[in-house]
């Protein structure tokens, strides 16, 4: 590919350049089509909605009023007189279909001195969304209006919002963010701005010529806005790897004296192998998210393997291209005092800091392998503690926000009240007697339980044989209280009233039904995709490198930094240790699908690293070095590449660390803690010292794997390079060759 490509430069370029215009406008002339509710969500959740779609019923977006006084009760004059100004403000708006009084639901609190409107919007929870400014608004006249009492509002419209225009600013922020520093990053590793402009210019193009391509998929495998974050966040991420990858091997090569067109060579054959590699086990390991079941996995999934696919072929094609078209030229732009590219040492023997940290290790394999290995353990242990939730939206905004305030304010005079589940009925004749009766004596029964609360609001749309029950919950929606009483609900309560009528089916959603059910399928499918992943990771690394301990290194070290990111996770985020330097504070749970999602990025990710330097490593010993050689020159000679790769990538997840919402900020903090051990104690420590520790174990293949194909991990053998002067002093004894 490379060989066509430096011959054909014309074509790759334009053509890529085709590619990326034709995948935009096409992609956009399609448009997206976006998960359903019914799609999204596992469980009853799932079997709700669609009984509300085949009814033709949109789940309606409420929202709560709560008029509160220190002073006065709920019966006072002027309490009740801003109670009705607060339904005909929100009725005068045009947006509500519903307007409920507290005097009329009976939703006033134990103490006397809190009252709830509920309303309910036009349309569905989209349109809701876009149209409930102008509720929010008139209500907040009516707070002006009365300074001496508190009306608040809160509901999923006006929350999802908040959390929408927040979503947007943030990541908006992120990308103005993450390419400026990539880009000065690059320009510090390579000390030119050309060098340093080309992988961020073809990171972006593959990733714009990705979104297209998503988008065009779109119509058969839905997507979502998680997945177009995820796929700008891996996308930068490896678009540039993998470009840093060649165009620093081969600037390598013609530091170290080769022609241009030999430089090139060696690079697609060895880098270019490496990217190859490390693309496929990215895909491997993504498209272990469809095991989940869950469709918002299977469009970041998707997403995913697309971009990579695509900066894979970037990376392959127009990359070589445009070396050849440049030529030296590359170097362009030169930076007073970062130009170190020309020095072939700084290249090739990683520098006194790499240097100072790999002579000990290789001096000392054993010591330096319990020493990491007990730090990774260490940091890993807080995972035996975590817990996994799917986070209300009060843990997911930022401390002091107004909507987590009105949420507590409602939360304390109404226990359950902001997120009530509702049991949604579908019966052969929703209106006849024995149904009428077992509703009620299901109300009765759930304020008779002590699990849940009033108000209960019961909606019949005759028409369509459905109708819907809203109960209040204990607790605050995502933890053990709420759960017990969701499964009272559902395996009790509801069996014991509506189920008894012949005919009826009665699933039980709301935010925590969704958050339990979403739960269970995320325990329920983690161990197949962990098994999917490892397993196949194995293969692909037994395939490449020919060598089982090889392939169960990789495996074994890249879940000790996937568990050492998950402990960290788990002390910062769940149990608050260090949470005030990132601007947040311990929730008490992990997002229930950022565990999931970590590994298997992880798992992809940190092939990156590993495939290039035991590519390295293989090929110096492949040139006639012994395994201690090998690794130390393997080692330094990626050093610097590596700590680019990985400054970039830690800098870019950092971004993400920064955004407002929780979820955002674990998986950004997650990635970047991770990729930072991956590129650290892992492989500047442990990997060289099990490596040294193994010896020419390291290249075991049984007898019976004799049949896999022999990849070759060097250069082509017409550009074939003289093996280090080490290999010319048979006679020095192993410790003498390393130290040479």
């Amino acid at each position: 590919m490379g060989a066509w490509s430096a011959r054909h430069r014309k074509t790759a370029v334009f053509g890529w350049l085709l590619f990326v215009v034709l995948a935009a406008v096409l992609g956009g002339m399609h448009g997206s089509t976006t998960v359903t509710e019914a799609e999204s969500m596992p469980g009853q959740v799932s079997r709700a909605a669609r009984i509300l779609d085949r009814a033709g019923l949109q789940s309606p977006a409420g929202e709560t009023v709560l008029v509160q006084s220190a002073t006065r009760g709920a019966d006072d004059p002027a309490f009740r007189a801003a109670v009705a100004q607060v339904v005909d403000a929100a009725t005068g708006t045009g947006r509500t279909t519903a307007v409920r009084s507290p005097y009329d639901t009976k939703a006033v609190s134990a103490d006397g001195h809190s009252a709830l409107v509920l309303l309910t919007l036009r349309g569905d929870h989209d349109e809701a969304v876009k149209n409930v400014q102008d509720v929010v608004a008139a209500v907040a006249g009516v707070q002006r209006a009365h300074p001496d009492l508190t009306v608040v509002e809160l509901g999923d419209a006006s929350s999802g919002k908040w959390i929408q225009d927040q979503f947007n600013h943030d990541f908006a922020r992120a990308e103005w963010t993450a390419v400026p520093l990539a880009l000065g990053i690059l320009l510090i590793a390579f000390g030119a701005l050309v060098a340093a402009v080309l992988p961020v210019v073809l990171a972006l193009t593959a990733f714009v010529a990705a979104s297209g391509l998503v988008t065009l998929g779109s119509g058969l495998l839905h997507t979502s806005n998680d997945a177009s974050s995820v796929m700008l966040l891996v996308g930068l991420a490896v678009g540039v790897d993998y470009c840093l990858f060649y165009l620093r091997r081969e600037r390598e090569e013609r530091a170290a004296g080769r022609d241009a067109a030999t430089a090139l060579s060696i690079a697609a054959a060895t880098s270019g192998r490496a990217v190859l590699v490390s693309g496929v086990t990215v895909v491997v390991a993504m498209a272990g998210m469809f095991l989940t079941g869950i469709a918002d996995f299977r469009a970041m999934a998707f997403a995913t393997i697309v971009v990579v696919v695509t900066a894979v072929l970037g990376s392959l094609t127009v990359l070589p291209a445009l070396l050849s078209l440049l030529g030296d030229r590359v170097e362009k732009g030169r930076v007073p005092l970062l130009g170190r590219l020309r020095r072939p040492d700084a290249l090739q023997n990683g520098g006194r800091f790499w240097n100072a940290v790999l002579t000990p290790v290789l001096r000392r394999p054993l010591a330096a392998t319990v020493l990491a290995g007990g730090l990774l353990l260490g940091l890993a242990a807080p995972l035996l503690t975590m817990h996994t939730a799917n986070l209300t939206f009060q843990q997911q905004l930022p401390e002091g926000n107004a909507l987590v305030a009105a949420s507590q304010k409602i939360e304390a005079a109404f226990p359950g009240s902001p997120a009530p589940a509702t049991v949604v009925i579908r019966s052969t004749d929703i209106s006849s007697p024995a149904m009428t009766s077992a509703i009620a004596d299901l109300k009765a029964r759930a304020l008779a339980s002590g699990r849940m609360h009033g108000p209960i609001d019961v909606t019949v749309h005759a028409e369509q044989n459905v109708a819907t029950v809203d109960i209040p919950l204990d607790g605050t929606g995502n933890d053990s209280v709420s759960n017990a009483a969701l499964k009272a609900l559902r395996e009790d309560l509801v069996p014991a009233t509506v189920l008894t009528v012949p005919g009826t089916e009665a699933p039980v959603t709301g935010r925590t039904a969704g958050s339990y059910d979403f739960n269970a399928k995320m325990t329920g499918s983690m161990p197949l995709v962990f098994g999917f992943v490892v397993a196949f990771a194995f293969l692909l690394m037994l395939t490449s490198f020919r060598s089982l301990t090889i392939a169960a290194t990789a495996v074994v070290l890249n879940l000790l930094s996937v568990g050492a990111a998950y402990g960290v996770l788990t002390l910062v985020f769940q149990h608050g240790v260090g949470a005030s330097l990132l601007g947040t504070a311990g929730v008490g749970a992990v997002e229930s699908w950022v565990p999931l999602f970590l590994f298997v990025i992880l798992f992809g990710l940190s092939m990156d690293y590993h495939v290039f330097v035991v590519s390295r490593i293989k090929e110096s010993r492949d040139r006639g070095l012994a395994t201690r050689a090998a690794i130390a020159h393997g080692i330094r000679s990626t050093a610097g590449v590596v700590t680019s790769a990985a400054v970039i990538m830690v800098a870019v997840f950092a971004v993400f660390g920064t955004l407002s919402m929780q979820a955002m900020k674990q998986m950004g903090v997650g990635l970047a803690v991770a990729v930072l051990i991956d590129a650290t104690v892992i492989r500047a420590v442990l990997l060289p010292a099990v490596m040294s520790l193994l010896g020419e174990r390291n290249w075991y293949l049984p007898r019976w794997l004799g049949w896999l194909p022999d990849l070759s991990h060097g250069e082509p053998a017409t550009a074939a390079s003289p093996a280090p002067a080490t290999v010319t002093k048979p006679r020095a004894g192993r410790r003498r060759l390393v130290r040479d």
